[in-house]
């Protein structure tokens, strides 16, 4: 944490200090001012989390064709043989290490959609994230996220909560830059208001300053209630948080990340966007099968996953949570054991309202003529009709062209997964 002298209003709030939450006790006067319901998602209790996968995950391989036998042709020593799948629909089945995300899928809170990507063919990390980011694929200029676009989008009576966009992670993603505020918080458990002993910490004194001095918009109007708010819930020391009963998250980064969020959701401080993010999918040597690089990271993936739904408990019901990432491998395995950059990938969508148990979008097909470039998985969804409809239906943001401008996004053409 940077010193008193290197601290600014506006660096302070992007770098977490409004993250210094996560109790479910909230004063009256905490509903009043900083929770007014004012916007749809707000009025309806909704929620939308987004989760990147940064690296191009291999959507081969998370949800396996196994019916497809090209695949098996092209992938000899990485492929998921067919005993070894979780199968879903007697064509697709999950990947053995995703064993936590079968019961999701079969009680319907889990939807899966394949094929999925951008109608961009960059094979660039850095591009490709960034076109998925701002939800404007082969546009570079665009100077903001898709999500907070939906935020925009979303019909507004007066002021919001203060902690209506969150982000995990030591900077505001992509994904949430623009006119709408939203608050990076790296770690709930390192900060506190009232300072770890009996003593206020000087970083907090100089929060205390900046608030009571400020006119930024994220804070103006709510007055010294909402400061008082934020150190009545953080005395609650958000390093005590417990999950729910049986509840045990992975202890990772991510795992500890999607822990956050719950805590945050549950502390109901009006969060109606959040985002996370795991990286390390990028699998050109050494992917393996089975076991080893992959499987590794979908165990914590999955396992994290439905660790925070299980957290969440009955207001699961009303989260809608989307996993993305930039694009696919390709359908060959490489000579050193792994995959390289693709096109097409998949995609899960998770929540109460979701109509889970079903794998969506149209199959291309794995032959060799049916393959982008003749080395891909094909697109046949546009990610922006997913994103979209979760905009649409979670958040309310029904000017579609707001969020993802050029897209042509219609709600006649949602896949009607939520």
């Amino acid at each position: 944490m940077p010193s008193n002298s290197g601290i600014t209003r506006r660096g302070f709030m992007k770098g977490g200090a409004l993250a210094l939450v996560g109790t479910s006790t909230i004063p009256s006067f905490l509903s009043r001012s900083v929770l007014a319901e004012v916007t749809t998602a707000a009025a309806n209790h909704k929620k939308l989390v987004i989760l990147f996968q940064r690296g191009a995950a291999d959507g081969l391989n998370i949800v396996v064709p196994y019916r497809e036998p090209n695949y098996y042709a092209m992938r000899p020593f990485i492929a998921i043989k067919q005993n070894e799948v979780l199968n879903l629909d007697g064509f697709f089945g999950l990947h053995p290490a995703m064993a936590s995300f079968k019961p999701l899928y079969e009680q319907g809170h889990l939807a899966i959609v394949h094929a999925a990507g951008s109608p961009d063919s960059t094979r660039s990390h850095f591009d490709a994230q960034d076109y998925m980011e701002s939800g404007t694929p082969g546009v570079k200029s665009t100077d903001d996220g898709w999500l907070n676009r939906a935020l925009q989008a979303e019909p507004l009576a007066s002021k919001p909560s203060a902690f209506r966009a969150v982000a995990l992670g030591t900077q505001v993603p992509r994904t949430l830059q623009g006119k709408v505020s939203a608050i990076a918080v790296n770690n709930l458990a390192d900060f506190s208001v009232a300072g770890r002993g009996p003593q206020t910490s000087p970083i907090s004194n100089a929060f205390q300053a900046m608030y009571d001095s400020s006119s930024d918009s994220i804070l103006h109007g709510t007055g010294q209630e909402t400061f008082e708010a934020v150190k009545m819930l953080k005395a609650a020391n958000p390093a005590k948080y417990q999950p729910a009963a049986g509840v045990t998250y992975p202890n990772t980064p991510f795992g500890n990340s999607l822990k956050q969020i719950a805590q945050l959701l549950k502390a109901n401080l009006g969060v109606e966007a959040a985002f996370s993010d795991i990286g390390g999918w990028d699998t050109h040597q050494n992917q393996g099968n089975v076991n080893g690089q992959l499987a590794n990271r979908l165990r914590e993936f999955s396992d994290t996953i439905a660790a925070f739904w299980r957290d969440m408990g009955d207001d699961a019901q009303n989260i809608t949570l989307v996993t993305m990432s930039e694009f696919g491998r390709t359908a060959r395995q490489n000579g050193t054991g792994g995959t390289d950059h693709g096109h097409a990938n998949v995609m899960f969508v998770l929540g109460g309202q979701v109509r889970g148990g079903k794998v969506y979008g149209k199959w291309p097909g794995l032959a060799n003529e049916q393959l982008n470039e003749g080395r891909d998985l094909a697109v046949t969804t546009d990610f922006r009709r997913v994103l979209g409809e979760a905009a649409y239906k979670t958040l309310g943001s029904r000017n579609l062209d707001l969020v993802f401008p050029g897209g042509k996004v219609d709600p006649s053409q949602f896949l009607n997964i939520v």
